[in-house]
């Protein structure tokens, strides 16, 4: 199942969504899930997703539904 969801005005997939936050092409990516916070930017709603940027490889990326504002849990 996939659930797609509007950010910044466009439809984006799980993997669009985490091509977003990568800035290129990932493996696979997991449901979008809502965030339980913030952006720290504009205030909106901040969307999470879980991807593969590589086969080693296993990020958790959120995403601002408002702005451009993205970041992830890699050190």
């Amino acid at each position: 199942m996939t659930e797609n969801r509007v950010v910044q005005g466009r439809m984006v997939t799980p993997e669009s969504l985490a091509e977003m936050i990568e800035g290129e092409s990932v493996m696979d990516a997991e449901s979008i899930a809502d965030a339980d916070r913030e952006c720290p930017d504009c205030g909106g709603d901040v969307l999470e997703v879980g991807y593969m940027p590589s086969v080693t490889a296993f990020v958790t990326g959120w995403k601002c539904t408002e702005c451009d504002w993205s970041e992830t849990d890699r050190e």
